[in-house]
């Protein structure tokens, strides 16, 4: 969320489309995502141009000769007028110029088609870019935290329950679920793209210049998918994965539980947090859903949805109101009962009921599963996140140190001591453990420190052999049979006993503290005291 400074100066940027007769919010929304993306073009081109110095190797620029006037760093050295006038262009301007990126036929290219200049007066875009100009976006949550406090003015924060998922909740997911250079990623809600550029960058991240170049055609045209039917949040999230080199995305224009989606079989890895409490008509409802579960209800149909298009062997991550844990309707119980059964359910992440504010106080869970066809559920890891690093009122100050903050993901360079302050950190901070957790479970060490129900047995062998070295201190000697833990397991079979519930609360075990209370002589003495001492004071204040 933006707070302080940063918020005051996206404050003032918005006075100024308002004073400039702008007034429209997703109207300042797509104009200012535009002018972001100029600029970003710009910082891509001389980033390009510093490596391939470096490098010595050539590169495709992004500006040709004759658009240099175009570049971000020339335009605001530019008169006004004549800026203006390149914006206004509607035959050979910038306008033109960013329509003509990607190939052709790309949807890229299709949805920025419509992209036009919307801001009439030459002084309104020159007090927004010289605004723009001083905000420091290098972090690109702040392009993201742009998007959501603007939008937050619609319908207080969000339309059928749509809330943009925070950047640290969307990395946990990327880095439990590690996207491959094999993998076909969808987010059926895509929103801005935020789960999908997140993907990207852990890939960017993870392999070598010479792995990414072989698979560049599939990141390129195949990788990265999603749909969504709001025109601005297509040409957002079109954008936001071409600045993440992406040149094509398909991020396809339509309602993804509609009977018009007909895409199945297809993904190894979905990402998302569809939008809670919508509702579609019963007659637009792809039918192979409603066989699934039989309901109206958005938050039911995209997990169906997600079981149609996953590929056998895929897995996804997705986050879900509580209420489709223990939702006692036919509906809910369809849809869980057929994720344990017939598909594997690797675990139930709670998170707080604060990780929405200031927009919502809806409490949520992370789903993890995997489509098998054929069951495989054996247990369930429950996880009871009480903390994620920020505070958990309407302000969301972050509670932890910002390079732990940051940097809680499990790369490679990570220190002896950074893996220390995670730890430390975890009263106020999860996230570090709820990953190492996963990781430890999903890994073969699991089975040599602890039997089927997650208790530790008694091993003789060397702590590196037993993976102590490869995970946080207490993750492999933890009992993931207490429930009166954060993190344990429940069979399956206690689960189908409570009619598929996979709410944490069904299976926590929680520790009353006994609490000595004073006899009631003591108290009453002690009262007597007081009332003593009070006559005492008002005698004294009586003789002054």
């Amino acid at each position: 969320m933006i707070t302080g400074e940063i918020k005051s100066q996206i404050d003032q940027i918005w006075n100024t489309f308002w004073t400039g007769g702008i007034s429209n919010t997703i109207t300042i929304v797509e104009q200012l995502t535009y002018l972001i993306f100029i600029k970003d073009l710009d910082e891509t081109e001389t980033r390009n141009e510093r490596m391939a110095k470096r490098l010595n190797k050539e590169f495709t620029p992004i500006f040709g000769e004759d658009q240099k006037d175009f570049r971000w760093k020339n335009l605001k050295e530019m008169d006004v007028a004549e800026r203006h006038n390149i914006f206004n262009n509607s035959v050979d301007g910038i306008f033109p110029f960013i329509r003509s990126l990607g190939s052709e036929k790309s949807l890229f290219s299709t949805y920025m088609k419509d992209a036009s200049f919307g801001i009439n007066k030459a002084s309104t875009l020159d007090q927004v870019m010289e605004k723009l100009e001083r905000l420091d976006m290098s972090n690109q949550d702040i392009k993201g935290d742009i998007y959501e406090y603007l939008l937050s003015k619609l319908e207080g924060g969000g339309t059928a329950g749509q809330f943009r998922t925070p950047r640290h909740i969307i990395k946990l997911m990327v880095e439990m679920m590690q996207p491959t250079l094999e993998d076909t990623i969808c987010d059926p809600s895509v929103g801005t793209a935020g789960f999908l550029v997140s993907a990207k960058e852990y890939i960017d991240k993870h392999y070598s210049i010479t792995d990414l170049d072989k698979h560049r055609e599939h990141i390129n045209k195949q990788m990265f998918n999603g749909t969504e039917f709001d025109a601005t949040m297509l040409r957002i999230a079109s954008m936001n994965l071409f600045l993440h080199g992406v040149e094509e995305p398909n991020i396809v224009d339509v309602d993804a539980v509609s009977k018009d989606n007909t895409i199945s079989d297809t993904y190894t890895l979905i990402l998302a947090n569809p939008p809670f409490k919508g509702t579609i008509d019963k007659e637009s409802i792809a039918p192979g859903l409603s066989n699934v579960t039989k309901t109206t209800k958005t938050e039911l149909l995209f997990l169906a949805l997600m079981l149609r298009q996953l590929k056998k062997g895929g897995r996804a991550a997705v986050i879900v109101p509580d209420g489709v844990l223990f939702g006692s309707g036919k509906a809910f119980k369809s849809i869980r009962s057929e994720i344990v059964k017939n598909h594997k359910l690797d675990g139930v992440i709670s998170l707080p009921s604060g990780v929405f504010q200031p927009y919502s106080g809806v409490s949520t869970a992370i789903l993890l599963f995997t489509k098998t066809d054929n069951g495989g559920t054996d247990k369930v890891w429950f996880y009871d996140m009480k903390a994620d690093g920020k505070s958990l009122d309407q302000k969301r100050n972050l509670i932890v140190d910002e390079d732990v903050f940051n940097e809680f993901a499990f790369a490679k360079d990570l220190t002896p001591e950074k893996l220390a302050q995670l730890a430390q950190a975890h009263d106020n901070f999860n996230l570090p453990q709820v990953l190492d957790h996963y990781r430890y479970l999903k890994s073969d060490f699991f089975t040599k420190m602890h039997d089927a129900n997650g208790e530790v047995l008694h091993v003789q062998d060397v702590p590196s052999n037993l993976g102590f070295d490869n995970f946080l201190d207490g993750t492999c000697t933890h009992d993931y049979s207490d429930r009166t833990s954060q993190s344990f397991l429940v069979p399956v079979k206690e689960i189908e006993d409570n009619d598929w519930d996979l709410s944490i609360n069904r299976y926590k075990e929680i520790v009353y503290e006994e609490v000595e209370y004073d006899a009631p002589k003591v108290i009453l003495e002690r009262i007597k005291k007081l009332d003593d001492d009070r006559n005492i004071l008002i005698s004294k204040l009586k003789l002054n």
